[in-house]
C-alpha cells in the first residue's frame, strides 16, 4: 500500500552520519500474516500504528559514533542507537507517535523484516549478508509509528553465497557446525562455551568470509558484540 501523494517524507541523513545507514519503512497492513499476528499479539501501541520503521547499521561508522559519545552502559550500541533514532523521529516527524519494538524485552522477527527489506540473505554461519557490506551489518532499532512515510522498495540484490564455491566459512569453523550441510546450533553453542577459545569473542567462520572484508568491524566492536552474545547464551543455557 502506497502513502497518499501528499504524505511527508523523512530525511535519514542525520542517522546516516552516525552510521545508522540502513533504513526501511513498511506498511503494517501488508506485512506477512505471521509477522503481523506476532506484532498484534506482543505489542499494543496506544496509537494508530500504520507503519513499521526499521533502522540498521552497515560497516564501522556506528561503533566510531558510539565510542565518541562515551556512553557507559552494559549495551552502549543499543543505548546510543535508540537515543539517536528517538531524537531523529522527534525532529523529522513532530506530532507523530511511535512504539519501540526493538531493542526490548519481546522478540521481534528482525531477520524476517530484513528479508522483506532485501537486506538479509542467509549464510552458512547464520548471519545475513549483502554484496556491498558482507555480513558486517546489524539491526538496531524497530518502531511502530502512526506515520505515512513513503514505503521503501526492497533492495534487489543477489546473495554472494550463491556464487561462492570455496565456502571458506565452513572450513574455518572449529566446531564444524556447518560440516553436515546445515548449521548445527548445538555444536556452535557448545564450542563457544569452552574456556579460552578465540571464538568466544568472534565468529571465525564470519571472519573467513571475503565479502565486504573492508567493512569488517573493529576488534573492540567485535569483542563487545560476541562477548555480549556469549553472556546471553550462558544466561539462558
Amino acid at each position: 500500500m502506497s502513502p497518499p501523494p501528499d504524505s511527508p517524507s523523512a530525511d535519514f541523513s542525520a542517522l546516516d552520519r552516525l552510521g545508522l545507514n540502513l533504513h526501511a519503512v513498511f506498511d503494517v497492513a501488508v506485512l506477512p500474516a505471521q509477522l503481523a499476528d506476532d506484532l498484534r499479539r506482543d505489542f499494543a501501541p496506544a496509537h494508530d500504528a500504520r507503519q513499521l520503521i526499521l533502522i540498521g547499521n552497515a560497516g564501522r561508522a556506528l561503533w566510531a559514533s558510539v565510542k565518541a559519545a562515551g556512553i557507559a552502559s552494559d549495551d552502549p550500541i543499543d543505548d546510543f542507537s535508540v537515543c539517536a533514532v528517538v531524537r531523529w523521529f522527534a525532529e523529522q516527524l513532530p506530532g507523530h507517535r511511535y512504539t519501540l519494538l526493538y531493542p526490548g524485552d519481546k522478540p521481534v522477527g528482525l531477520q524476517a523484516l530484513g528479508r522483506l527489506a532485501g537486506w538479509h540473505h542467509a549464510t552458512p554461519f547464520m548471519v545475513g549478508i549483502l554484496p556491498q557490506w558482507g555480513s558486517w551489518f546489524g539491526y538496531r532499532v524497530a518502531l511502530l509509528a502512526d506515520t505515512e512515510l513513503p514505503v521503501t522498495a526492497p533492495l534487489q540484490v543477489e546473495s554472494p553465497c550463491l556464487s561462492c564455491a570455496a565456502r571458506p566459512c565452513v572450513a574455518a569453523c572449529p566446531a564444524q557446525a556447518m560440516a553436515g550441510g546445515a548449521f548445527a546450533l548445538d555444536k556452535c553453542l557448545a564450542w563457544r562455551r569452552l574456556p579460552d577459545l578465540s571464538c568466544r569473542g568472534r565468529c571465525l567462520a564470519r571472519d573467513a568470509c571475503p565479502v565486504g572484508r573492508e567493512h569488517r568491524y573493529d576488534e573492540d566492536h567485535m569483542r563487545h558484540t560476541y562477548e555480549q552474545s556469549l553472556r546471553r547464551i550462558e544466561r539462558y543455557l
